[in-house]
């Protein structure tokens, strides 16, 4: 008796490819949200130095930094264009003459830690997210 043609794939077969694709995902899933990270952290950086702008603008109008509120001079989140805010904006420490804007991550961009630029260009970033800048964290690179 002759044995019927069977067409199909055998269920080691489909486990094996199962199996593939998991390993698959477990290598590609951390790299993708680690760069969905940077990304938002590159958005955050960008709309600071907007919000830098925005002050400068303020200063060559009145004179003075000292009147400058967040959410009047430039919008308080980020990304600025209404979509889901992963940074909140702020004023931080503001005088006649010099300020410090900040950005503070919310959701689940939380555990990325603050970025602060000041009206002379300084960059720091709390990378590990203690709540103090120490001296290796005056720069918004990694």
């Amino acid at each position: 008796m002759e044995k019927p043609n069977q067409r199909g794939f055998t269920l080691i077969e489909l486990m094996i490819v199962v199996a593939i694709v998991a390993i698959l995902a477990a290598i590609a899933l951390p790299a993708y949200q680690d760069s969905v990270i940077k990304s938002r952290r590159s958005t955050a950086q960008s709309d600071l130095i907007g919000f830098a702008q925005a002050m400068e603008r303020e200063f060559s109008a009145k004179f003075t930094y000292a009147n400058a509120v967040a959410g009047t001079v430039y919008p308080d989140t980020s990304p600025t264009d209404g979509d889901t805010a992963f940074y909140n904006l702020s004023i931080q420490a503001v005088t006649a003459n010099t300020y410090t804007l900040r950005a503070t991550p919310t959701g689940s961009q939380s555990g990325d830690g603050i970025i602060e630029l000041t009206n002379l260009g300084a960059k720091r970033w709390d990378r590990n997210n203690d709540g103090i800048f120490s001296a290796a964290e005056n720069t918004w690179e990694r």
